[in-house]
């Protein structure tokens, strides 16, 4: 049956008044953020997975408040980097979990986050917490939004939308070495038959196909966090029974060298991939610098995990119901035994959004959004 006039006019005024705000913002140049890493960044995905790595339970989340304090599946009392960057950079909603049922329709605008805590660019990597997402399954993921995109904007808009307004953020790289090539147990195999070049290079081998094929799937605005240093963090401390000003040196040897590398790859990808920015964050140097000058910032410890259990740093048990807690979540530099806490990700996303080349480079994230 033919629709007459007045219902056609119905129809285009409701799919106005669903989908005119994020035309609007389409077409104001705000875009989305697609997040990818491990749970420095994962947003909730690991609650939908068979894991043992988990972050939906209190006092997670103990300072998110945009869920009134409740753990949302966030490794941190807060805000992760990628929401402080999303909201600074204009962003109206955060980035929603691509397992959330709720990643549907017009919330995929804003942004997904793939993100997976164990994850890593190896695909082997976390497999002691079975259930994880690796990178090349959230490039899985995304292809299956992109196709999303194309269904809600059209083929035409959707491209310019993911082309010139929509940033991605790559957070990967801690677990391969914590979670694979340095585990004692499960990966010394691994261990005596690669050398630590052998396994960097095939971390980078791995990464330049992981961010080529997203580049063929229309991205052009991308961030990578190097790694930081891992051989500091509460963890590594209480394990290796180190003192208060002591970090571990291996991990870090290893972080120093593949982030050298990693910067070596973009340097290359951005020379060989038109149309292409690839920007370099230095976590290294900046969680690097929060731990040794913590007094500085404000922070009473950068040593000891404010929510933790077991050894001189409570670096031994994830934080959960059990744990102690510390009395002011502001002064730590950890929140648990491996993540930092909102207040120290708020030094850090300032510093990668309007920071100079020591810290973020070629251009910082608010120059990447306005290309």
């Amino acid at each position: 049956m033919a629709m007459d006039t007045f219902s056609r006019v119905v129809m285009v005024v409701m799919v106005f008044s669903m989908w005119g705000p994020f035309i609007r913002a389409a077409n104001q140049g705000l875009g989305a953020s697609f997040i990818f890493g491990d749970s420095l960044v994962d947003a909730g995905n690991n609650n939908y997975l068979s894991t043992l790595s988990k972050a939906n339970i209190r006092p997670n989340g103990v300072d998110f408040n945009a869920s009134g304090g409740n753990p949302t599946g966030r490794y941190t009392n807060g805000r992760t980097i990628g929401d402080l960057v999303g909201e600074e950079l204009g962003q109206p909603n955060y980035a929603i979990p691509f397992l959330s049922p709720n990643a549907t329709g017009s919330a995929i605008l804003n942004g997904v986050n793939y993100a997976s805590g164990g994850g890593g660019i190896m695909n082997q990597t976390g497999r002691i917490f079975v259930g994880r997402l690796g990178m090349d399954i959230q490039i899985d993921y995304f292809n299956i939004t992109r196709k999303q995109l194309d269904g809600l904007l059209g083929a035409s808009k959707a491209r310019d939308y993911v082309m010139k307004r929509s940033i991605f953020s790559i957070t990967i790289g801690a677990n391969d070495f914590l979670n694979n090539y340095l585990l004692p147990v499960i990966s010394i195999g691994e261990r005596i038959s690669e050398t630590p070049d052998g396994f960097i290079n095939h971390m980078i081998s791995n990464l330049r196909s992981q961010l080529t094929r997203l580049y063929r799937l229309d991205a052009r605005k991308f961030v990578i966090g190097n790694v930081g240093p891992i051989g500091c963090i509460p963890y590594q401390k209480t394990i290796n029974r180190l003192s208060v000003d002591e970090c571990v040196k291996l991990p870090n040897q290893l972080a120093v060298q593949y982030n050298g590398r990693l910067r070596d790859l973009l340097t290359e990808l951005n020379e060989n991939l038109p149309g292409a920015t690839f920007v370099l964050a230095n976590v290294y140097d900046l969680v690097l610098e929060l731990i040794t000058n913590y007094a500085k910032y404000g922070f009473r410890s950068s040593s000891t995990a404010c929510c933790g259990n077991g050894g001189q740093f409570q670096g031994i048990i994830p934080c959960g119901p059990t744990s102690s807690l510390c009395d002011d979540r502001s002064k730590y530099v950890f929140w648990d035994p491996y993540h930092p806490s909102e207040a120290a990700n708020i030094i850090i996303a300032k510093q990668l959004i309007d920071g100079d080349a020591k810290h973020i480079s070629p251009v910082n994230l608010r120059r990447l959004r306005d290309l």
